[in-house]
């Protein structure tokens, strides 16, 4: 007979559960299920980071991975459950940081990579016997405890770089890009979970900026970003192959092509005359000057021309968006698709190459203002103000 809810003890429930696994050996029991001639059916799992404490989000995932082990356990197979720790990453640097006072590549290099490194595997392992007292609670089934596995071992990194050896002798490994976040302090990539907590508002400098036409005298295609230093790496410009577009004359004698139902955040009606409508697909491979010189003599394949993607938005800004394929995951889409040179002028720490004129060297948030004055001074900034937007941090 079932016990009348409202009169158990959770707590004690809970640990009136735990004991009688323990006392029948519950878990062995589950481990060793169809051990002598059942069909193996092997799961590794994919490990979590042992230096932080487990949350509610875990408590879904281990239940997700326990069902599919349960199941074909209960179908007769014999299903080794390999638990593992992943001791490798961001997170657990960060950690070891704070713990040591240090802050960033350069003070890990300074302090000492191999001393470093130990502080790392001690730390990694700080909260495991946290971990393994909550899977046990949630039921979750895995051996932790005989012959898991971990990712800083020498034997489990050699066994990925023969794993890619293989791969890569079949034929089935190819070089492309990935766009990732990237901290130039920390001197790495940052993963999406890493970066999801780490949005900020910012304050920053955003243009309008006019890139030119190369079939039409006095001809500008009007394009906002919210990072002018993204410019000197431009390709490209994109429109939304279905949206309306207007080439306009202004007052100031100018001709401005944006979107038809972005022309009145730009201009007054009193301010301009509608010469012509088109939609956006009218617009693809319609040539414009380089903003940058020095962006010409880095490129070597067919850019500085229109694209169109549907990612483009009436939204905010002008409807014509720059790209930048080194920059954007849609950039980078963009570029794909239209076979667009990767032109990656600011590097890994942040700074501009050499062959960026008066920036080289420069860091690339604090040349923004910079950027949009030289631009301003040659005739190609429509408009520049500041904007608050959120930015990814470390």
């Amino acid at each position: 007979m079932y016990k009348n809810v409202g009169e158990l003890n959770l707590p004690n429930s809970e640990n009136e559960v735990l004991e009688f696994w323990k006392k029948n050996k519950i878990k062995e029991k589950c481990l060793n299920n169809n051990k002598q001639g059942g069909k193996v059916y092997s799961f590794y799992e994919g490990p979590p980071t042992a230096n932080g404490l487990p949350h509610a989000g875990h408590i879904l995932t281990r239940a997700l991975k326990d069902v599919f082990t349960r199941v074909k356990s209960m179908q007769g197979f014999y299903v080794p459950r390999k638990g593992g720790w992943d001791t490798h990453g961001l997170p657990v640097e960060l950690e070891v940081e704070k713990d040591i006072g240090i802050s960033g590549k350069k003070q890990i290099e300074d302090y000492g990579i191999q001393n470093f490194i130990e502080k790392c595997k001690v730390g990694v392992w700080k909260y495991v016997d946290e971990w393994k007292t909550f899977s046990n609670k949630v039921g979750y089934f895995v051996d932790m405890e005989n012959d898991f596995y971990y990712t800083y071992d020498d034997n489990y990194i050699e066994s990925i770089w023969w794993s890619l050896k293989e791969l890569d002798k079949k034929g089935l490994l190819y070089k492309g890009y990935k766009i990732l976040p990237c901290c130039p302090s920390c001197g790495t990539a940052l993963s999406s979970h890493e970066v999801a907590q780490g949005y900020r508002e910012r304050n920053d400098l955003t243009v309008v900026a006019k890139f030119k036409a190369k079939e039409e005298e006095n001809l500008f295609f009007l394009v906002w970003t919210t990072t002018p230093w993204t410019l000197p790496s431009n390709v490209a410009l994109c429109v939304n192959a279905n949206f309306e577009y207007q080439k306009i004359l202004a007052n100031d004698g100018n001709k401005y092509i944006l979107a038809k139902n972005l022309v009145s955040n730009f201009f007054k009606n009193d301010e301009y005359k509608v010469l012509e409508n088109v939609y956006g697909k009218d617009l693809e491979f319609k040539k414009y000057q380089p903003i940058f010189d020095f962006a010409t003599k880095e490129v070597k394949e067919k850019a500085f021309f229109v694209t169109c993607d549907d990612y483009v938005t009436l939204t905010d800004g002008t409807g014509i968006v720059h790209i930048a394929p080194a920059y954007g995951v849609e950039d980078s889409e963009v570029g794909a698709k239209y076979n667009l040179p990767f032109l990656q002028m600011a590097n890994f720490n942040g700074k501009f190459e050499d062959s960026c004129g008066k920036y080289s060297g420069q860091d690339i948030f604090e040349v923004n203002e910079q950027i949009a004055e030289d631009l301003r001074l040659e005739g190609k900034i429509f408009k520049a103000e500041k904007h608050k937007h959120e930015y990814p941090h470390c």
